[in-house]
């Protein structure tokens, strides 16, 4: 939105919604009324920012008589359906404040999982972008040096260094085109991605893909037991609940497990059952939440389901980065060291050949 020239934010990021949450519950519990404690936060917000919009909006909707639950619905581009569906619970059960809180915590878990996640993957990214700029470095401005260096002696090169000189040739000459191609490989890619098979391809291969499933598997069956447990503890049906989860848990494959399972929960069936047919998830997540139906806490299984793919998936992360950084150096090094390789035997040859 472009309000006077200046552009206007009309959106919250996570970030933003997490402390959100947390103030809105700490002005409700000082005694403000919902009202009140929305235009506070409305006042709080720098113009033109996110957060200014969204509470102001709030307000005028809550003064124009809708529910907090519905005005946070119209707003499904900052607050995603489990936030507007847990305040529908907490305005039947009249506890704002305890939901609140409940979300506060759902939210800065999940940035904290985001965040490990991240964190494990940027070294191993940068040390690839570097080697990957470091090569191409090579090639463009210190082979084609080397290259008329032997053009000049007429020796017959060996065939790895031919092979190193046509790459060489190939990146100046054709480069462009290589980057076109590249370019419109990626757009294909993403375009593809977005698709309903595009979604269920790419997140079946990342539940199956060496080194990465162990994190992105466990991530997801983490925060689909705390969503679940989240939801469930706050007065949300069983039923709604599986159908939050679905639209939230962010993997297309375990949506599509999770619908199929509300379906056969509509007939009556538990959830244990459906989830542990569908094969996505794993046999000890299925027979925890068994354990929970029979004893009537679901709960605290979806707790402690929660908090051991949680350690799981930390101890993955370990793996991955103690696995992924020798991975990289050993292929950055044999790449460098086929071109260093290559250069010494001409060198060799051409010397062999004048002597």
């Amino acid at each position: 939105m472009q309000i006077g020239g200046e552009k206007k934010r009309t959106t919250m990021t996570r970030v933003e919604v997490l402390l959100f949450t947390s103030e809105l519950a700490d002005l409700i519990e000082a005694g403000m009324t919902l009202g009140q404690a929305l235009q506070a936060l409305a006042n709080q917000g720098e113009d033109g920012s996110g957060q200014k919009f969204v509470c102001q909006d709030l307000c005028d909707r809550i003064v124009r008589g809708e529910t907090f639950s519905d005005a946070l619905a119209s707003h499904s581009k900052t607050f995603e359906p489990l936030f507007s569906n847990m305040i529908r619970a907490a305005e039947a059960s009249g506890a704002m404040v305890e939901v609140l809180r409940r979300l506060a915590d759902h939210y800065e878990r999940y940035d904290n999982m985001r965040g490990k996640i991240k964190g494990a993957l940027s070294y191993p990214i940068i040390v690839l972008v570097f080697g990957i700029l470091a090569v191409i470095a090579a090639l463009v401005w210190i082979i084609p040096k080397f290259q008329k260096v032997f053009a000049t002696m007429g020796a017959t090169l060996p065939l790895p260094t031919r092979i190193l000189i046509g790459m060489s040739d190939a990146l100046i000459h054709y480069g462009w085109l290589m980057a076109i191609v590249v370019c419109a490989i990626v757009v294909w890619f993403k375009h593809w991605k977005n698709s309903a098979a595009g979604r269920l391809t790419v997140d079946g291969w990342k539940l199956r893909a060496p080194l990465i499933k162990g994190i992105v598997a466990c991530g997801a069956y983490s925060s689909l037991a705390y969503t679940l447990k989240t939801l469930l503890v706050n007065g949300v049906n069983v039923l709604q609940a599986l159908k939050i989860a679905e639209e939230t848990c962010g993997n297309a494959v375990i949506g599509q497990a999770l619908a199929e399972a509300r379906k056969r929960v509509t007939d009556g069936t538990t959830i244990s059952g459906p989830l542990a047919s569908s094969g996505v998830f794993p046999r000890m997540m299925t027979d925890m939440l068994a354990v929970g139906e029979q004893a009537g806490d679901m709960a605290s299984s979806l707790e402690h389901i929660g908090k051991r793919y949680q350690k799981d998936m930390d101890n993955n992360i370990a793996a991955f980065t103690n696995a992924l950084e020798p991975i990289l150096i050993v292929a950055i090094a044999g790449v460098v060291g086929f071109i260093a390789i290559s250069i010494l035997m001409a060198v060799f040859e051409v010397s062999s050949t004048l002597g």
